[in-house]
């Protein structure tokens, strides 16, 4: 099955007032709007849309407003697309809007499937410098003022049956398994090959449905630190970062998103390819961060909330008393 990734994801919420300016903070374009409804693309055409909680016709919530509506995933071509709409006819929640095919998940989530409408597009990147490899050569590292997000890289939902949501998404659709923490949660990706998860599904010993949280891809660390500093100097709250995830390696920030739940920029995440083998992890904070800031850091001071500034021009200009 020939997946591409997240082409949109449908938030429902009431105050679409401060998702317009949560939204072009954290570096989406706003590209239509009116009263009932927002929607933003990333860098490469993925969509972000926020709609009124009461426009009609907008999936129910796996939980009550604000929350994600629905997730629509890119398919290659619309062969691809003409087989899920006869492989999905039989499912709960069936619908065929023509370009678009769906279903409902085994957790109660509306899922679209769609000829992909995401863009090829060609950033540049920092180098790293390590001790076997030295790529960077007379060039200092980039910093950035702001964050532009490439796409929406993953999405993670609180499941009321693991097993059973897993094993819809490997059977309809191709998913793998990433790695495991049995019987807890499993990391999903769309292909074989491919970056370590499109798809996180958590099931938490009082088992609920609901929306953990929907990340978006930056291109390198450099960005993340930038994109976190610029929300931060714009007032929203930080949940936890920056920091780096053990599983999947990668570099993180997570606000707090009037949309719903929590919002994540990374980068440098592990890519996988059909010969890896799935891990099983036990659940702890170790497992969930090498190393992070909860609180986040302010955007203005640099420093981590709440900790004393130098008052000098150089940290070095301060008093010997």
């Amino acid at each position: 099955m020939l997946i591409n990734g997240i082409d949109e994801i449908t938030f429902g919420a009431n105050d679409l007032v401060k998702c317009r300016q949560f939204f072009q903070d954290w570096g989406l374009t706003l590209v239509s709007e009116d009263a009932q409804k927002l929607t933003f693309e990333s860098l490469n055409g993925c969509r972000v849309v926020v709609a009124h909680s009461d426009l009609a016709g907008l999936p129910p919530g796996l939980e009550p407003d604000p929350t994600v509506r629905e997730v629509v995933w890119g398919v290659a071509d619309q062969a691809t697309l003409d087989q899920l709409r006869a492989q999905l006819a039989s499912q709960p929640g069936f619908v065929d809007q023509g370009a678009r095919v769906g279903c409902t998940d085994p957790n109660g989530l509306a899922i679209r499937m769609q000829v992909s409408q995401k863009r090829d597009v060609t950033v540049v990147c920092a180098q790293t410098n390590t001790w076997n490899e030295r790529t960077r050569v007379n060039q200092a590292s980039p910093a950035y003022d702001r964050a532009t997000p490439i796409e929406v890289g993953h999405v993670v939902f609180f499941v009321t049956d693991l097993a059973a949501t897993s094993a819809f998404y490997q059977q309809q659709f191709g998913f793998v398994v990433s790695d495991r923490y049995p019987g807890r949660g499993h990391f999903l990706r769309c292909n074989p090959q491919g970056g370590h998860h499109d798809l996180f599904l958590i099931q938490l010993p009082q088992a609920r449905a609901g929306l953990n949280h929907v990340a978006f891809v930056v291109r390198d660390l450099h960005e993340v630190i930038g994109g976190g500093l610029h929300m931060s100097r714009c007032g929203w709250t930080t949940e936890i970062g920056p920091g780096r995830h053990p599983i999947s390696s990668a570099l993180f920030w997570y606000f707090i998103n009037p949309a719903g739940a929590l919002v994540e920029y990374y980068s440098d995440e592990d890519e996988l390819t059909q010969d890896w083998q799935a891990r099983d992890f036990t659940p702890s904070p170790e497992m969930f961060a090498e190393w992070a800031i909860k609180g986040g850091i302010d955007g203005t001071t640099r420093r981590q909330i709440n900790v004393e500034v130098p008052t000098g021009r150089f940290m070095t200009d301060k008093s010997k008393a």
